[in-house]
């Protein structure tokens, strides 16, 4: 494969497997895999519906407006210190979804979706003050992080899911630091982060 093919390629999955996705695989594996499976598939299509307006459309044209706004490219956009606004977007997207859940009064194994990935974005966004982490690996962190507390809660088998997640991490990373928006550091130090901070927030929250 030439290198014209292999950035194409790590651009297209880096787009994607945006970390925005998240919360979206998060309620599709509740809503399936869990007692929340026996809910009507029109309620599962609204919730689903409802995350994904909130947490990938919402946040992603409101960066696309912002970057054009500028006149950025997705690499110029991406240094440290132009990603501090695309972090107050999308978490202002995500808080108001999981404000909107708990008008809602649904289920605490779904809010705790939003409260995972609103809680991955804050970290980010913090540590985006003095140092540049890959928020896409922290994203992908977080479904590993989520589906090991799950498989404990729930009492379910996860290999093959932990299996393709941990490909998928891979995946992503690589193409990060592909596209050199990333080094292997920020890359590794995304995906514990996200895997971490997942974890202990289904557990204990």
């Amino acid at each position: 494969m030439s290198e014209k093919n292999i950035i194409l390629t790590a651009r297209i999955v880096s787009m994607i497997l945006t970390p925005f996705y998240l919360p979206v695989v998060g309620i599709l594996a509740i809503l399936f895999f869990s007692y929340l499976s026996t809910f009507p598939w029109q309620v599962k299509l609204s919730l689903v519906l409802m995350v994904y307006l909130f947490t990938v459309l919402i946040p992603t044209l409101l960066i696309h407006l912002y970057r054009q706004y500028h006149g950025w490219t997705l690499i110029q956009l991406g240094q440290k210190e132009r990603r501090m606004m695309p972090y107050i977007i999308s978490i202002i997207c995500y808080f108001g979804c999981l404000y909107l859940m708990n008008l809602l009064h649904l289920p605490h194994l779904i809010t705790s979706i939003l409260v995972v990935a609103l809680g991955i974005q804050v970290l980010c966004a913090v540590i985006n003050v003095w140092w540049k982490i890959s928020t896409h690996t922290a994203g992908i962190g977080g479904v590993l992080g989520t589906l090991i507390a799950f498989a404990l809660m729930l009492n379910f088998n996860p290999l093959w899911w932990l299996c393709t997640t941990i490909l998928a991490s891979g995946i992503v990373g690589s193409s990060r630091i592909i596209l050199r928006q990333h080094t292997l550091t920020q890359v590794t130090a995304g995906f514990f982060l996200g895997i971490a901070s997942a974890f202990i927030t289904i557990i204990f929250i």
